[in-house]
């Protein structure tokens, strides 16, 4: 970030093509580790830091979550992060050390508990590292917000056959199964007929004891 400088209010802008991470996925989707991506960020310099606004193009590949047919696409992704100057970083933790010295008697347990919230939050910010700043976590969060959870291979895809598990889209309008049976009642079917053979039983017994 040297070119960009600390005076509040200059601006740069980058465009690269970069290699993706590995582990940018979801259950039936993912970017493929070390495919090619379009990133453009605006790097600008405000009073406590860089503020960075980035997009980024992934190509995508994966599995349709409703005929399980390969697919391939792409996603946008888009993130702003602040990464805050290294210096001055731990000014205000100095400040708590000395005032706990002062006080640590009475509100020993409440400074603590004060701290390690601060810490907590001090881990979710981003800082500089000199003139270098790591764009990886915030763009990483980023295009695996913006994977869809249930890709599809097209928009209208009917899916499987629930009978024989063709792509109903290859079989056509036309592909049934003669006196096939929804398998939601399937059960109820087979205890239907249980039923009935248990009475047929019943019934030749009864046939029997009359003719004996």
């Amino acid at each position: 970030m040297r070119p960009l400088g600390r005076q509040a209010g200059s601006s740069l802008t980058q465009t690269r093509t970069v290699p993706a991470p590995a582990d940018l996925r979801l259950e039936l989707i993912r970017v493929p580790e070390g495919a090619d991506v379009m990133l453009e960020v605006r790097f600008e310099a405000v009073s406590e830091g860089v503020l960075a606004t980035g997009t980024a193009i992934a190509p995508l590949e994966g599995e349709c979550a409703r005929c399980l047919a390969p697919l391939t696409s792409s996603v946008t992704a888009r993130f702003q992060e602040l990464y805050l100057y290294g210096d001055g970083r731990h000014d205000k933790h100095d400040r708590h050390d000395r005032h706990d010295r002062h006080d640590k008697h009475d509100r020993h347990d409440k400074h603590d508990r004060h701290d390690e919230q601060e810490e907590q939050d001090d881990e979710e910010l981003y800082h500089l590292d000199g003139d270098l700043l790591d764009l990886e976590p915030a763009f990483r969060d980023a295009v695996v917000l913006a994977l869809p959870m249930s890709p599809l291979c097209r928009e209208d895809c009917p899916g499987l056959c629930v009978e024989c598990g063709v792509p109903l889209a290859d079989a056509g309008p036309d592909h049934r199964h003669e006196g096939a049976v929804d398998p939601r009642w399937a059960a109820l079917k087979q205890l239907g007929d249980q039923a009935s053979n248990d009475h047929q039983d019943r019934r030749a017994g009864a046939i029997d004891l009359q003719e004996g």
